[in-house]
């Protein structure tokens, strides 16, 4: 099992002699973090390749394979959702392909109509919106052609909607946590059937994308949501291990620190918590499995970042912190404005980004080491992609480029 889930990693991530490919929410390993070298530090005239205005408006996330940059966006006057094309090397909005087109669902006014990330097998780009109350998740080729769409099930919540599709071997898996009764499925990424359904507890709202991972010998897909943590085998949806609570609703996704082979999770709404979880459990871990706890420093949109030990996490109010990953002691704080955008890394270094554009570079470490800030020049609320000595951001008008493209191997 663990040789299939290497080897499904290894087809998803080094399809190039070049670096890496960023087909979903945080990358590759959905953890925020690049092993490609060479990335810019900060905006310049000579750091920005390229700036594209897109159409309507969205949250999501950029992806990128190869030379083909993809997104999507809702335009209010048409009422539609849209799959968004880029050429990586130009710029150039390539093709903007209609997915849905439905009147736009009531939303928390921090969210869009556009905020699910889509993701690809290099084949296809899946996709994920809300028709009224019914979950809406498509297949398009790379010419922008439908391969397939389908429903689900449904969803409400007076926030909106955000189900990042994220892909693991043959399935495609959407998170629906809602004010309902919650599922997360997994889709056969040839043809969209249903391959497993989890039906979840508490039928409460959250929107975290889960983290799909080789932990403790075990391929284990984790996520808070709906007053617990979980942690199931993302083969057949079986339950492993939950926590009770700490809280009832979340949006930051888990993240995993090597040394410690400590689980992070920070959320929510009540109730402010980051938890440490081992990932070895069975059964119920609420007394057992929870190393350390904080009420400090939570975030609970943007999704933080374990990098050489460190838990680096930034709240929505912009306080960031740097947490010793295995102790939860706090080495520093620093005041950052509001921030919604996840951190990414590459080569030892955190990228932050705030709501205002302003990007920040930081040494994780004992001490706040700044390594560059600089001005986006508009607003930001989706988090970066990072590729072949590229980042990618999404702002509220441009899709911008930063870095030259790098021939390079990404360092394994």
């Amino acid at each position: 099992m663990q040789r299939l889930f290497s080897l499904s990693i290894l087809y998803f991530v080094a399809t190039t002699a070049c670096g890496e490919n960023w087909p979903q929410w945080r990358g590759s390993r959905l953890d925020g973090k690049s092993l490609d070298h060479g990335f810019p530090e900060s905006v310049t005239e000579k750091s920005v390749a390229w700036r594209t205005v897109l159409p309507g408006l969205g949250h999501a996330s950029p992806i990128v394979w190869q030379d083909r940059i993809f997104t999507v966006a809702a335009v209010a006057e048409s009422a539609q959702r849209l799959l968004l094309c880029v050429d990586r090397v130009s710029g150039k909005l390539l093709w903007e392909q209609p997915v849905l087109k439905s009147p736009l669902e009531g939303k928390h006014r921090l969210n869009s109509h556009a905020s699910s990330t889509p993701a690809t097998d290099g084949e296809r780009v899946f996709t994920a919106f809300l028709d009224g109350a019914q979950v809406v998740v498509s297949a398009h080729d790379f010419s922008g052609q439908q391969a397939w769409q389908v429903r689900p099930g449904v969803f409400t919540s007076k926030h909106g909607f955000c189900g990042s599709p994220i892909i693991f071997e043959d399935k495609v898996i959407v998170n629906c946590d809602h004010d309902g009764p919650g599922y997360i499925v997994a889709l056969a990424r040839k043809d969209g059937r249903q391959l497993w359904r989890i039906e979840r507890p508490n039928q409460t709202r959250s929107y975290c994308v889960p983290l799909i991972k080789e932990l403790s010998r075990r391929t284990q897909m984790v996520l808070s949501g709906s007053k617990c943590v979980t942690s199931y085998d993302p083969h057949d949806g079986r339950l492993l291990w939950m926590i009770d609570g700490p809280t009832e609703q979340f949006v930051a996704s888990i993240v995993h620190d090597e040394k410690s082979n400590l689980l992070l999770m920070s959320g929510g709404f009540p109730e402010h918590h980051i938890l440490a979880i081992k990932p070895d459990g069975m059964g119920d871990v609420t007394n057992t499995h929870i190393v350390w706890r904080t009420n400090k420093g939570v975030s609970y949109v943007p999704s933080p970042l374990c990098e050489s030990g460190w838990l680096l996490i930034v709240s929505d109010s912009g306080i960031a912190h740097c947490f010793d990953a295995a102790k939860g002691e706090i080495a520093w704080e620093e005041r950052m404005k509001e921030h919604h955008a996840s951190l990414v890394s590459a080569e030892g270094k955190a990228f932050f980004i705030n709501d205002f554009g302003t990007l920040r570079v930081v040494k994780p470490g004992l001490k706040y080491d700044l390594l560059a800030e600089s001005e986006l020049g508009e607003k930001v609320f989706a988090s970066p992609a990072m590729s072949d000595g590229q980042i990618f951001i999404r702002g509220e008008k441009n899709l911008i480029c930063l870095g030259k493209r790098l021939p390079q191997t990404a360092v394994r």
